[in-house]
């Protein structure tokens, strides 16, 4: 069993080896991997167990012709790097040699890594030392990583280049961290109940609680914040096939998608549910609102709140971060049209079940609620059923999404859904 050292030799060798000693002291193997792209003009005295040109070779090409991209085409130089090491690491994982993980990087060295991680399953310990991982201006580009994979981070502060006190302290810390990780970690135990995903937000956090009072018995719920990001990380692990079924009280991503709003979780935001086969349970909650905040945007000519003329719409000021826009009857049957053609494209569509709190999708639209509007609502649900294949069911509650009520249908729902998988 070995720890992965991921590095540029040409330009980080003294830290790389302070690394490699470290984990050879505490006993795992250090296994050396170099993701070098440079012209090959500094040799490294440390040699790599995998060197680049075998790195580059399991991305399709030779390090030479990597090397002639940089100029021109470096965009592509490090994707396939990145190729070449993702594919490293997927085969000693699989062959039973990989431990852990460790990368120390700049900003190339940072994306060619961060891509080969994301690829390792969840609990595969991931140390990443960076320079460049808390600059606001790549932050949304690196939440793609950080936010549906378990890497964690160290901020380096300094460049890890050459060799000096901190750089050294840097090293060492961070061969101590993944050590540590590698020992603690156990190996995956198999679970006594069955795990099922559920998405939650504050606004229906009732609904969410009575749906795993009535679960927790015969399974392990996994809740996942639908704040965007986090339902990227429900629909990554349940699209490994985790997961017995998926509760999607919270699809919200996807019509803040469509609406531009702030958890806009990308176009793909159903397609797991959709494509891994197993039982999956949604209800409306979210399609009732657009995330807009902050509350400053209404008055900079913001492009979202002009495009929508949010300002004159039902709003949620939660506080000056976070506000909440009443969705329109046009935006609501977008959603619901939209919806329905991912959903139809399930191929087995027994398996999905649709359940509708007719009294409120959440918190704010039930009736006193600041986004409180039941005809937009029953807009949404007369549309829904009008492009939804019959075989995908429609369970109208008369009642709000926060009750043992509706908790009871979604569990029904998805007794039905396990009867039709079987």
């Amino acid at each position: 069993m070995a720890v992965a050292i991921i590095g540029m030799l040409d330009e980080r060798e003294p830290g790389l080896r302070i690394i490699k000693e470290y984990i050879e002291q505490r006993g795992p193997m250090p296994l050396l991997i170099d993701i070098s792209i440079g012209t090959g003009a500094i040799s490294s005295a440390l040699k790599a167990d995998i060197p680049c040109e075998e790195v580059a070779k399991a991305g399709g090409t030779a390090i030479s012709a990597v090397r002639e991209m940089l100029a021109k085409q470096r965009d592509k130089a490090t994707s396939t790097m990145a190729q070449g090491l993702g594919k490293t690491l997927v085969d000693l994982h699989r062959s039973g040699t990989l431990e852990g993980v460790i990368a120390v990087g700049g900003m190339t060295g940072t994306f060619i890594t961060l891509s080969a991680m994301r690829l390792l399953p969840f609990g595969v310990p991931k140390l990443l030392i960076s320079s460049v991982a808390a600059m606001p201006a790549y932050s949304k580009q690196l939440a793609e990583y950080f936010g549906v994979r378990d890497i964690t981070v160290m901020h380096s502060v300094v460049d890890t280049v050459g060799l000096n006190p901190l750089v050294r302290t840097l090293m060492v810390n961070g061969a101590g961290a993944i050590c540590g990780m590698v020992e603690a970690a156990k190996a995956p135990q198999k679970e006594s109940k069955p795990s099922i995903a559920l998405t939650e937000f504050g606004f229906v956090d009732k609904g969410a609680h009575y749906v795993r009072e009535l679960l927790e018995d015969k399974y392990s719920l996994i809740s996942f914040h639908a704040t965007g990001l986090g339902e990227k990380a429900a629909c990554d692990l349940v699209g490994q096939g985790l997961f017995e079924a998926f509760i999607d009280l919270v699809p919200g991503g996807f019509s803040d998608y469509l609406m531009g709003g702030n958890r806009a979780a990308g176009p793909d935001r159903l397609d797991a549910g959709i494509k891994v086969g197993r039982p999956y349970i949604l209800s409306p909650c979210g399609f009732d609102m657009i995330s807009c905040g902050p509350i400053q945007r209404k008055d900079q000519n913001d492009p979202l709140w002009v495009k929508r003329k949010l300002a004159g719409r039902k709003l949620l000021v939660q506080d000056a971060m976070r506000v909440q826009a009443r969705t329109s009857p046009e935006e609501v049957k977008t959603i619901a049209q939209e919806v329905a053609a991912r959903l139809n494209q399930h191929k087995n569509k027994k398996l999905v079940k649709f359940v509708v709190p007719m009294k409120g999708f959440s918190s704010l639209s039930v009736e006193g609620g600041a986004l409180y509007e039941p005809a937009t609502d029953k807009i949404f649900v007369d549309e829904l059923k009008r492009r939804l294949d019959p075989q995908i069911e429609v369970i109208e509650v008369s009642t709000h999404i926060n009750t043992p009520e509706f908790a009871k249908a979604v569990v029904d729902a998805l007794k039905r859904a396990f009867s039709a998988s079987a």
